[in-house]
């Protein structure tokens, strides 16, 4: 059919009176509507006339022609109105570009009106004042609302700077224009904010349901259940989530007959993604508990419900009577695999939840009263504060409150329920040491000594070069070390230099004993009796009870050990902190306090600690200041805030003010919407430190949620604020909002790293650091190299440490930089023109980079997705070590195994393989480097003369360029290694070999690692490797590696996916006698020597140096270190000030004037 070439006739028909004529001008028009528009738009008002005409039979038509003219002139609003009123004539199926945009149009404004009728329920308990922080900030501007508006509406959309004023008669503009592309068009949830939108106007809201309600028809029969779950959660209409999840549910009942493991799957994907959104993308609060309680509701009526769901949402919840009832009822069903199912619910819990939670679920089990008696204080403690933790939490509106009756019901009807078998009170037994978490430690701790791979090479190497008498280089090889074999319990290192250990003195001292702490946490068994002679030891006049230092340092270590763990060691601890009278051990003892008593929220160590606060010592005070914020992490509790923001602005010392602002900031670790009072008035505050502390509030209470209205406060405070600790810490936290997305790091702060204020170029180096860690992201890295050459010290600190973070555990199979990066840190440690804060830097990286015996990756989020809360607080504390070195240490709270270990439903190791469908290379450990052979000295080289070697150079270059032009390209090492035998003279890299004895494997293969593709020689390995291995039980599997681990093993089978860590599998044949895994760490019991003489020491040491068998089987290098850590600093000067004394004896003047 010839297409029309003017409308010009149709047109007319429209304006005649014949009904014919005009629908037949209807028609062709709608047929050729995308040629001639252009004629039909002077007409549109006759259209529309056509289609008000209720008597005008085609008044469909009449809408559908003129929706497509307002489409034409992208008036999509128009368009889709009229296309709502051409009823069935607006054809869904139908493909094409009006089709699919009215449809988008139709499903914003489905969002933007559900979402304004239906808003979010608040986080906060209604009718219930928020919380109003007696502080002395500054009133803005904008006056005191504008502070407690956060709080006041805690679903902010966070497109929206400010929230709506709560009285209309006060907001300064009436004529706010309704948005669909933002949640409840621009105002969710403000009653009378929005004007009439277009869609209600014309009343044609029913046209619209049925649109949305045959779309949502369609996605069911095409089982994309996904796009149904999405667009009910963004319109915060939970009964359309609720029929999507139901209506999935019945159409995978059909389904079982036909296709049963498909059904499952289904179901179990669908359950995953809604919570996928609901943890990662729902950034309100109030919405987003909603939601979990839906799912909840949902799970619990399914016949066979996903139990490993229902965990993740109780644990989001905060749901300790809920997570309790769930363990009994699956213990109850008395078969083995409900049994392994409780079990890894347990570890999972220890894994995503705080001790204050545990603590309930172990207090709700049947087996409490046992449970209860083997730590009486720390359960009285409990029961002493519930009382007060309930406070807090009305205070806050959390969602806790209103569940204590439940729990006292059902703690009630638990003694009246018949008597437990055995089989029950083993299993109760068994869940709560895992909910204690000395299961998960064993095993960890048993992974890490049995796998270690440590690098003693690259550790000598860097002692080496070196200096240790200055201390901030001791202390650089103090953290290497403990990060290396963080875990190992491996401190040979110690034992193997006792004379380089003697040099450090004071805070050396302090950080070297605590370096103990990190090497051994997890050692519950022994950690106590190991640092049993650094503790602190009752004074005896006239006796010598050790460096105040090393005591310090071990109470320190103690709280290392026993990290985010109850024990008797958080009562131990707390006993020397509260006898000690030397600031130095009061130091130690409040950061052990904090970390062994992580997010405990235990009110009588948090007023021992503001005791200790308010005597107003400066060295003190900025570790009381972070143990409280430890010890309330999470908690938001009110009375503490007031107390340490009034503190602050009361004291004069800035170290203590500085401890209260990271205090703060823990006490609100993801407290999201609640914690905006809090930063908006820290962020107004003109003292910098404390508007320091308000950016890590906001950090902390945002970490892992990509909040857009948090990011967008950071750039503002980033490149406005006239201080540069301020501007540092804004850029850095970029990396804690967004560590869940690294790939939109690098883009964000790529202009940052470029600026000219250096503070901003670190902060921009440690925020790609901390978002890409282990990661290995190309763009990451293509960002930091240039800054390894900054002209700033720092920054070249800075990137370095990023580098090692990023490179964790990259191999050159994976990424073929690293070879390149780990030469670098070595050459910026040898070379003697470098800067001491770079040094120091290079020597950290490279204990970052080969953490835990390179079996640890930096991990911000556990492998099932949640919050990793030992980690983010870790690296938020490890951050400060730009203030203060000790707080190094705490970068060991983000090492996480990689590991993979299968448990049996008795608990048990079993000893069999599982498989991995890759090359065995691509994953396997980096290789170790060789030591180079001490050889004779050479005889001196005949020296070269400059002009002979400038010569040489240009006959070289002249021969390159020739080959070049014929084509004839010679392999890359070649021209590097003429240059460097004939030009040494000239260059310094015979100074760089002499000062490491270590020779890199990695030489060879530069040029193609600067190329960015892997050596040829491990290319060629690689494909000569077969695909697939088989891995033992308690194997190191990286991150990238677990989507390729399967388990053919015919005898045992996981009871859910592996995601790392511990696993639970249950054995099919248990009556077969089955084979276990022998757990060497427990068996290596090493007691504490007796402390001897350093000649005696340093004699043994010799021996033991040359028996390697016999230096295995010695003492522990925290036996060997006593004597020296613990001897006093003014013995450990050096023999150089032996003679002070004799020269005092002579008093010249003394004589004359007799």
């Amino acid at each position: 059919m010839v297409a029309l070439t003017s409308a010009a006739g149709l047109v007319g028909f429209l304006s005649e009176a014949d009904t014919e004529l005009q629908i037949f001008a209807l028609r062709k028009l709608n047929d050729e509507i995308n040629s001639v528009w252009t004629e039909v738009v002077g007409s549109v008002g006759e259209i529309e006339a056509l289609y008000e005409d209720e008597s005008f039979p085609e008044r469909e038509l009449a809408a559908l022609v003129a929706a497509k003219v307002y489409y034409n002139l992208q008036e999509y609003n128009e368009s889709m109105v009229f296309a709502l009123g051409a009823g069935k004539l607006f054809k869904l199926d139908t493909e094409g570009e009006f089709e699919d945009t009215i449809i988008s149009k139709c499903v914003d404004t489905y969002i933007a009106l559900s979402s304004m009728f239906n808003p979010a329920t608040p986080a906060s308990t209604v009718n219930q004042v928020p919380p109003q922080l007696a502080t002395a900030f500054p009133s803005t501007s904008n006056g005191a609302t504008s502070t407690s508006a956060g709080l006041a509406s805690p679903t902010t959309p966070f497109s929206q700077s400010t929230l709506p004023s709560r009285s209309l008669l006060s907001r300064q503009d009436s004529s706010t224009t309704f948005d669909p592309s933002l949640p409840g068009g621009g105002n969710a949830g403000v009653p009378g904010a929005h004007p009439s939108p277009l869609i209600l106007q014309r009343g044609i809201q029913k046209q619209l349901h049925a649109i949305i309600e045959q779309l949502f028809e369609r996605c069911y029969k095409e089982g994309r259940y996904h796009q149904v779950v999405g667009i009910a959660i963004e319109a915060r209409n939970l009964e359309k989530l609720r029929q999507a999840i139901l209506r999935a549910s019945e159409d995978q009942a059909k389904n079982t007959s036909a296709s049963k493991d498909d059904s499952v799957d289904i179901g179990k994907d669908l359950m995953e993604y809604v919570l996928e959104i609901c943890m990662g993308v729902v950034q309100e609060r109030g919405l987003r508990n909603e939601i979990l309680k839906l799912i909840l509701e949902l799970l619990n009526d399914i016949p066979a419900p996903e139990y490993f769901s229902i965990a993740k949402c109780i644990v989001y919840l905060n749901e300790s009577t809920m997570a309790s009832d769930l363990l009994q009822k699956l213990v109850k069903k008395a078969d083995p695999k409900s049994l392994a199912i409780a079990y890894q619910i347990a570890f999972d819990m220890y894994d995503n939840s705080t001790q204050e939670f545990l603590k309930k679920v172990r207090g709700d089990l049947p087996t409490a009263p046992a449970l209860s008696s083997e730590t009486p204080s720390l359960d009285r403690m409990e029961e002493d504060n519930s009382e007060r933790a309930h406070e807090t939490e009305r205070l806050l509106g959390e969602h806790g409150t209103p569940d204590a009756a439940p729990a006292s019901a059902i703690n009630g009807a638990v003694p009246t329920q018949a008597p437990m078998s055995q089989e029950e009170k083993k299993a109760f037994e068994s869940i709560g040491d895992i909910l204690r978490g000395t299961k998960t430690i064993e095993l960890d701790l048993e992974f890490l000594y049995r796998n270690n791979h440590t690098d003693k090479h690259i550790l000598n190497k860097i002692k080496d070069s070196l200096e240790a008498r200055n201390s901030i280089f001791h202390t650089a090889v103090s953290l290497a070390n403990a990060f290396m074999h963080a875990g190992t319990t491996n401190d040979r290192f110690f034992r193997d230099n006792l004379e380089w250990l003697g040099k450090a003195v004071n805070w050396s001292k302090f950080t070297a004993t605590a370096a103990l702490g990190v090497i051994h946490r997890g050692n519950l068994g022994q950690g106590q009796k190991l640092l049993e002679p650094y503790l602190p030891k009752d004074r005896i006049e006239g006796t010598n009870t050790g460096s105040a230092y090393s005591q310090g340092g071990s109470l320190y270590a103690l709280g290392l050990i026993y990290a985010n763990h109850e024990t008797l060691a958080l009562d131990l601890i707390r006993g020397h902190f509260k006898n000690a009278t030397e600031e130095v051990v009061l130091h130690g003892g409040a950061l052990g306090l904090g970390v062994a008593g992580m997010a405990t929220g235990d009110q009588g160590i948090y007023e021992d600690l503001r005791d200790v606060l308010y005597s107003d010592s400066a060295l003190n005070g900025e570790a009381v200041g972070i143990a409280m914020g430890l010890i309330m992490l999470g908690t938001g509790n009110v009375q503490a805030l007031e107390n340490m923001i009034q503190y602050a602005h009361e004291t004069q010392h800035e170290k203590i003010v500085r401890g209260l602002a990271l205090g703060m900031a823990l006490i609100m670790y993801g407290r999201q919407e609640t914690a905006d009072e809090l930063v908006n008035g820290l962020l107004d505050d003109p003292d910098p430190i404390l508007r320091y502390g308000g950016i890590q509030t906001l950090a902390l209470a945002y970490c892992g949620t990509g909040s857009n209205k948090a990011v967008r406060k950071l750039l503002h405070v980033a490149v406005s604020d006239v201080s540069d600790d301020v501007r540092r810490i804004a850029v850095m936290s970029l990396g804690f909002i967004l560590f869940r997305k690294p790939n939109s790091v690098p883009r964000m702060v790529e202009l940052l790293s470029e600026s000219y204020n250096p503070h901003v170029r670190y902060g921009a180096a440690m925020a790609l650091g901390i978002s890409c860690a282990g990661t290995g992201l190309d763009e990451a890295i293509d960002l930091l190299e240039p800054m390894i050459k900054d002209p700033t010290d720092f920054v070249r600190q800075g990137a370095l440490i990023s580098l090692s973070m990023i490179m964790v555990q990259q191999n050159e199979a994976m990424n073929p930089k690293v070879g390149t990066i780990r030469k670098t840190l070595q050459k910026a440690i040898g070379d003697r023109h470098e800067d001491a804060m770079t040094k120091f830097g290079s020597a950290v990286s490279l204990g970052i980079i080969d953490a835990g015996g390179r079996n640890c990756t930096i991990s911000l989020q556990t492998q099932t997705g949640n919050l990793n809360m030992a980690g983010i607080v870790g690296m938020a504390v490890f951050t400060q070590y730009w203030y203060w070195f000790p707080l190094t240490h705490f970068l060991s709270l983000s090492f996480t195994p990689t590991s993979v270990i299968a448990l049996d439903q008795d608990l048990e190791v079993p000893s069999f393989k599982f498989h991995s469908a890759t090359r065995p290379s691509l994953f396997d450990y980096p290789p170790e480097q060789e030591a180079k052979i001490e050889d004779a000295p050479e005889k001196v080289k005949t020296a070269v003369l400059s002009t002979t070697a400038q010569a040489k150079r240009r006959a070289q270059r002249k021969e390159k360029q020739q080959r070049r032009e014929s084509m004839d390209i010679d392999h890359t090492p070649t021209t590097p290694k003429i240059g460097s035998v004939e030009d040494k003279m000239d260059t310094d890299e015979p100074a760089l070999k002499t000062d490491g004895d270590v020779v890199d494997s990695a030489d060879k293969d530069s040029e193609d690692v600067k190329a960015g593709t892997a050596p040829e020689g491990l290319k060629k390995r690689m494909e000569k490797e077969k695909v697939g291995c088989e891995l033992e039980n308690m194997s190191r599997v990286l991150p990238a590696q677990l989507k390729f681990v399967s388990f053919p093993d015919s005898r045992y089978g996981p009871v859910k996916k592996p995601t790392g860590r511990v696993i639970l599998v249950i054995d099919s044949k248990p009556s077969e006698p089955k084979t276990l895994m022998e757990l060497k760490a427990r068996k290596n019991v090493k007691p504490a020597a007796a402390p001897q003489t350093l000649r005696e020491r340093s004699n043994d040491i010799f021996n033991l140096q040359h028996n390697d068998d016999l230096s295995r089987d010695g003492p522990s290098g925290a036996a060997e270190a006593v004597g020296v850590l613990n001897a006093m600093d003014e013995d450990a000067e050096g023999a150089e000030e032996a003679d002070l004394p004799k020269e005092f004896e002579y008093h010249s003047e003394d004589e004359g004037e007799d």
